[in-house]
């Protein structure tokens, strides 16, 4: 049994995935404003819009509050979001964490496809099901946000 995986899911947006990505590029300091879940975005390294650049996330997940130190990485071009994670509590449970967002166009709206790629520490972990879900609803969150402020 591999202990390398990846789990996908398509999430429609109501905002314009123009809009989506400018958030989730430039503006990812704004995240506290646009979602309960999410504690604090802070600059660890670099600034907020360079690639290879580190922020530290603090978010609650079921409950609980949680770190997740990335490395980002940006595609303008085909507007994908690549974070890399390089500490926290994530990776205590995984030897690997990369979280992908593709955002696509559309005529009215948009569509985020997240894709989390990981490794387990052992056959027997279960798959991170439970962040697929944190990162699917932070996606709604937004994107509620980004409608309202429309």
């Amino acid at each position: 049994m591999s202990l390398a995986g990846k789990l996908e899911v398509d999430v429609e947006l109501k905002a314009s995935g123009d809009q989506f990505y400018k958030i989730f590029s430039n503006e990812v300091h704004q995240m506290p404003n646009a979602s309960s879940k999410i504690q604090a975005v802070d600059l660890h390294e670099g600034d907020w819009k360079t690639p290879g650049s580190i922020k530290l996330w603090k978010y609650i997940i079921d409950g609980k509050t949680e770190v997740f130190k990335e490395r980002v990485h940006f595609d303008d071009k085909d507007k994908c979001i690549t974070m890399d994670g390089v500490e926290g509590h994530v990776l205590e449970k995984f030897k690997k964490y990369k979280g992908i967002f593709q955002v696509i166009n559309k005529d009215e709206g948009g569509l985020v496809k997240l894709s989390l790629e990981y490794e387990k520490h052992k056959a027997a972990d279960e798959p991170p099901y439970q962040y697929l879900d944190f990162v699917a609803g932070l996606i709604r969150d937004i994107d509620a946000h980004l409608v309202k402020a429309a």
